[in-house]
């Protein structure tokens, strides 16, 4: 099955002044096409939470979105680094190894990966030293 749209956004590190921007285009993206509200609340939260862990933990990195023919959405994050040394932790609700600076601005309530997991219809992740990779779908039909 192939891609009939793609979208790449680059995500830099520690840049909280666009922390966000990227998830609210791809909601908007798939707003325009048509795609109903309960699937673009569940995008919206799991790319949020995904493109503010590659601020505030990564060093960056690229997310790409594809919508397949048979309209799944399907979302890339993937970072060059550092990982996350212990998933298991990291998949913990209220888990954080977030800075001083993220939290003071809101962020690093330990809530991200277990949020994108409760609201993806897929759920795959790597992660080793030298990047992270987060590959989340999300079907139109139940």
């Amino acid at each position: 099955m192939s891609a009939v749209l793609h979208r790449e956004y680059q995500v830099v590190q520690d840049d909280y002044a666009h922390a966000g921007e990227a998830s609210s285009h791809i909601k908007q993206t798939l707003s325009q096409i048509g795609y109903p509200p309960r699937v673009l609340r569940r995008v919206a939260v799991a790319s949020y939470e995904a493109e503010i862990n590659m601020i505030i933990h990564a060093y960056g990195g690229k997310i790409t979105m594809e919508v397949m023919e048979d309209g799944t959405v399907s979302l890339l994050f993937a970072d060059p680094g550092p990982g996350i040394p212990d998933l298991e932790k990291a998949m913990t609700p209220g888990w954080s190894t977030a800075s001083e600076k993220a939290r003071e601005l809101g962020f690093g309530a330990g809530m991200g990966l277990p949020n994108i997991r409760r609201v993806s219809d897929q759920f795959d992740i790597r992660t080793s030293p030298s990047g992270t990779t987060l590959k989340l779908c999300f079907r139109q039909t139940p």
